[in-house]
């Protein structure tokens, strides 16, 4: 089975949280699309590089998406929720996604 490098699962619960959460009109429904996301891609850094760079890039995948908010107010809500997406994948493909 092929598997999909951590970088594109956080960044793609992090573009399909919000697309769900906005297409739907429910944001419970977006939230579990990022956790789902969130913990598979949690599972495949902890497996790639262990336990402290896991819980570094879910650190900031939680914070890419509360940061989103407030950068949503500058630049737009796709603007923004593209550029946290991409620094965290970024961040997971530098930390965890070349070594494994």
């Amino acid at each position: 089975m092929v598997r999909i490098p951590g970088a594109v699962v956080a960044a793609s619960g992090l573009i399909g949280g919000y697309g769900v959460a906005r297409f739907t009109k429910k944001r419970p429904l977006g939230g579990i699309v990022l956790a789902a996301a969130g913990g598979v891609a949690a599972r495949q850094w902890q497996q790639a590089a262990g336990t402290k760079t896991a819980a570094a890039l879910s650190a900031a995948y939680v914070a890419g998406f509360a940061g989103s908010h407030p950068l949503a107010k500058k630049v737009g809500a796709w603007p923004s929720v593209l550029g946290v997406s991409g620094a965290v994948g970024v961040a997971s493909y530098l930390l965890a996604d070349r070594r494994g």
